[in-house]
């Protein structure tokens, strides 16, 4: 049956019955109806993004948010002196969240806008880099962390930076105060905290931290700063746990990167990172741009970029304020609780963070306890038949034979889905009970969206330095 171009049937149109390219570079022209429903028709293969918790990312905006981004289409956030107004609203951003965050004079100090947290997380420790070298260090210049996002693996690389990850010991699954003084020397030009752990959600404890390094420096001189890695707690503690201190009210902590869009609501593609004072972010890193006549200093490691992200993450300060974000994180909060409360009730799992706001971010990760017959790779292929995507994986070294799983509640989730989940979960353990496996699920089999990676290559650096 030959195709007829003149069709008013989309599934009649010319292109729309062959194979979509894949290879080559297509050589023919589609209708733009065509082409769209070739392109909607192949997502449709792609999960639920409101089901998904094994994402932190924001996956539900409303209508004057989505209207916002797709005006904002066509602005390039570089072009500050063509987009002079973009330019202001990403500079309130910025003074916004240093108030937020307690900064000492929050009109005066920089930050900037970002693609997401990992790159204002890479400008953090790189301005630590430079204030380490204008001290006069000397050397392979080194941090030191506990379990931490990729990133931080990546910044090590990227720039000649050695990495001390503190192994986790004992029962403890965060970096403790008592650990780092033994992890540092002459040559470590931070300490980075994790205020919302990736692997269980849990904040780590950075005012022990900075105590703890107050009292290397009144033992040896040195005097190491902190950079807060806030990728998901910094837009939650604020309006949840506001008397919780981890931010610029610690004298020690000189750069914070948080996410803009993860708990700050913004669309993909949202970072922000703010320094304690101007002095904290070396000139080195920065480059003047025109600007209204005048010019304005950038620092980032991109370039082109779309200016809607922080234009609507300005929409989202002002549309809610103090007072909405702490409704609006406190209803994730009380979704997160519910799912805590009723995964104890299967007396199968046991909790490790249960969603309280003052231990850490909304999400809520457990282990499974005793030998029920499947272990959490199950349980995570299980919940995806239900259109369920939560992450199960391996705790970082020295732990990495437990497996623990974790589901991120986001704005959208409501107490109603906790419920609608954890009558999912029933099911599924169930089925797991009358058809178990013969052979249980790998990691690698049951995929895990752990959001980690593995360098092909080794680095050398790592891992030299005495646990």
């Amino acid at each position: 049956m030959s195709e007829t171009p003149d069709s008013d049937d989309l599934f009649a149109l010319p292109g729309i019955n062959r194979i979509a390219p894949r290879g080559g570079f297509p050589q023919h022209e589609l209708l733009p109806q065509v082409a769209y429903e070739i392109v909607h028709d192949e997502l449709l293969l792609d999960g639920v993004s409101r089901m998904n918790l094994a994402t932190f990312c924001t996956t539900w905006s409303d209508d004057t948010a989505r209207r916002l981004m797709a005006e904002s289409l066509d602005k390039n956030i570089v072009d500050k002196d063509e987009y002079p107004q973009t330019a202001e609203l990403e500079r309130r951003c910025v003074r916004m969240i240093a108030d937020l965050w307690h900064c000492p004079d929050p009109a005066g100090t920089h930050g900037t806008s970002t693609t997401g947290s990992s790159e204002a997380a890479m400008l953090g420790g790189l301005a630590a880099k430079f204030r380490w070298r204008q001290r006069g260090g000397t050397g392979t210049p080194n941090f030191v962390c506990g379990p931490v996002q990729v990133c931080w693996e990546k910044f090590a690389r990227y720039f000649d930076v050695e990495i001390r990850q503190v192994p986790l010991s004992g029962d403890r699954l965060t970096l403790h105060p008592d650990e780092v003084a033994a992890h540092c020397d002459e040559r470590t030009i931070m300490v980075v905290p994790t205020f919302g752990q990736t692997f269980t959600g849990l904040y780590e404890d950075v005012a022990g931290i900075s105590r703890a390094l107050d009292r290397v420096q009144e033992v040896s001189g040195l005097d190491i700063p902190i950079h807060v890695d806030a990728a998901s707690g910094g837009f939650l503690a604020p309006f949840t746990a506001p008397d919780l201190v981890w931010d610029f009210r610690l004298p020690r902590v000189k750069s914070i990167n948080a996410s803009g869009h993860k708990t700050g609501l913004a669309p993909l593609g949202a970072g922000w990172a703010i320094w304690r004072e101007a002095a904290d972010l070396p000139a080195e890193l920065i480059f003047d741009v025109d600007y209204l006549g005048g010019s304005v200093g950038t620092f980032n490691l991109n370039f082109s970029r779309p200016g809607g992200q922080a234009i609507t993450q300005y929409y989202e300060f002002i549309r809610l304020g103090r007072i909405g974000y702490t409704r609006v994180q406190s209803a994730s909060y009380r979704a997160a609780r519910k799912l805590a409360a009723g995964l104890r009730e299967f007396g199968i799992f046991e909790p490790i963070h249960d969603g309280d706001p003052r231990h850490g971010i909304t999400a809520v990760s457990w282990r499974l306890t005793g030998d029920p017959g499947f272990n959490l790779y199950d349980l995570s292929d299980r919940l995806r038949s239900r259109g369920w995507l939560i992450a199960a994986y391996p705790l970082p070294a020295h732990r990495e034979n437990e497996i623990i799983m974790r589901a991120v509640i986001r704005h959208g989730f409501t107490v109603d889905m906790a419920d609608l989940l954890l009558a999912d979960f029933d099911r599924c353990v169930k089925q797991l009970a009358r058809h178990p496996f013969s052979t249980s699920l790998t990691r690698q089999e049951a995929g895990g969206f752990t959001h980690s990676a593995t360098a092909q290559v080794p680095d050398p650096k790592r891992d030299t330095h005495p646990a």
